[in-house]
């Protein structure tokens, strides 16, 4: 059993450390150990590693590794395309020879071989859908319609001009580094589709996300099933309780079923624990984009709230900290009061704790508008291309 215990324990690990570097940032996580991992492996680990590179070659080490950083972090490049193509390819693989030759089984039909197939087909024409649409260039020619599509809120949006294009920065609009261009409802940069996310393709990586998810479901199920039928066409558990006199429960029959799974079908085991792992994060990062497309908000303007909201209550904690100190400052001066409670003391708010700022997100219209307005985005409408420049 001490294989099998080897194996549980690496992949915790792998999970952890997945989950720590895909999800440390976010805010349910501040403050726990997966958000100090995520900082280890994002920021310290490389940091250690360039003083060693420093430390063994030189500055010329160092350079070279800061080269290739730039070339895989701050240009456009299909690196992570490629990878990811590497990981459909070969895991649907070792799939067939592992899983296929089981396949029709006691639970699975042969169906299943070519709807694996298709359904693996549908989710790389979203990837590429996705990595080769435009996202929503904002150039010379329809920058009128989107300063149209897009009113200024005033708030986290004002009037101003790209210092790089020359030209209106739309509301929404955002100029990604790596693109080189002004993107319109800008999201964020995926390093995956090698591309950015905004106002025309985010129906797009949002297809993206909900048919990888099912699709590892569907993987995970589909060999789940394979096992279980290979255990009924085995007749392990009578094997087991006949021959073995082992007791027939759960509790008593699972150390050698999971033994014999583990010596029978490690392979197709360890590619269900991998799709089940990748299908939980992918789930977690769809219920993140669908809670901002509900909300008619994205990931650039999530962070441009949270450094307003910031910045909007550490005035109003100012404010009334000043307030607090002119009151305390007239009780001095003024006539004795009679003293106050204990426990009124003591239950009494604090002026801090009474400052509340409100989110007043514009471009909220409600549920069913915001969801219309990412099927099928403002640029796609015929409306928008006879929509004309205001005249003076």
């Amino acid at each position: 059993m001490a294989v099998q215990w080897l194996l549980l324990c690496h992949g915790l690990v792998t999970l952890l450390v997945v989950v720590s570097f895909l999800c440390g940032q976010w805010p349910i996580f501040d403050g726990t150990p997966i958000q100090r991992i995520h900082r280890f492996l994002t920021f310290g680990a490389y940091d250690y590693f360039l003083r060693l590179i420093g430390y063994v070659f030189g500055s010329k080490g160092t350079n070279m590794v800061l080269a290739i950083e730039s070339f895989c972090c701050d240009r456009p490049n299909p690196i992570l395309q490629v990878i990811y193509l590497a990981i459909v390819g070969i895991t649907y693989y070792i799939i067939t020879i592992s899983t296929f030759k089981y396949v029709p089984g006691y639970y699975l039909s042969g169906i299943h071989r070519y709807t694996s197939f298709l359904a693996v087909t549908v989710g790389v024409l979203l990837f590429l859908l996705t990595s080769f649409s435009d996202p929503g260039t904002v150039n010379a020619d329809n920058i009128h319609r989107y300063l149209s599509a897009y009113p200024y809120d005033n708030i986290i949006y004002s009037e101003k001009e790209c210092s790089t294009c020359k030209i209106l920065k739309p509301a929404r609009s955002k100029h990604c580094s790596i693109c080189d261009r002004c993107v319109a409802r800008f999201d964020h940069h995926c390093g995956w589709m090698n591309n950015c996310i905004g106002e025309r393709n985010t129906r797009y990586f949002m297809a993206f996300l909900l048919w990888h998810f099912f699709l590892c479901v569907y993987g995970a199920v589909a060999i789940g099933l394979v096992l279980a039928g290979q255990l009924k066409e085995l007749k392990v558990v009578y094997i087991l309780t006949v021959y073995y006199g082992v007791e027939n429960s759960f509790f008593g029959l699972a150390p050698y079923v999971i033994q014999w799974i583990l010596g029978s079908y490690n392979t197709q085991l360890l590619i269900m624990v991998f799709l089940s792992i990748v299908c939980l994060l992918l789930g977690g990062f769809f219920g993140y984009h669908a809670k901002l497309c509900i909300t008619n908000t994205t990931t650039n303007e999530t962070f441009k709230w949270q450094e307003y909201i910031s910045w909007q209550r550490k005035a109003s904690e100012a404010k009334a900290s000043a307030a607090a100190l002119r009151a305390s400052m007239d009780g001095l001066s003024s006539e004795r009061k009679p003293p106050e409670s204990k426990w009124r003391t003591i239950f009494r708010r604090s002026r801090l704790e009474q400052v509340q700022v409100v989110k007043n997100n514009t471009y909220d219209h409600g549920f069913l508008h915001n969801i219309h307005e990412v099927i099928f985005p403002f640029s796609s409408r015929p409306s928008f291309s006879r929509s004309k420049p205001k005249s003076g």
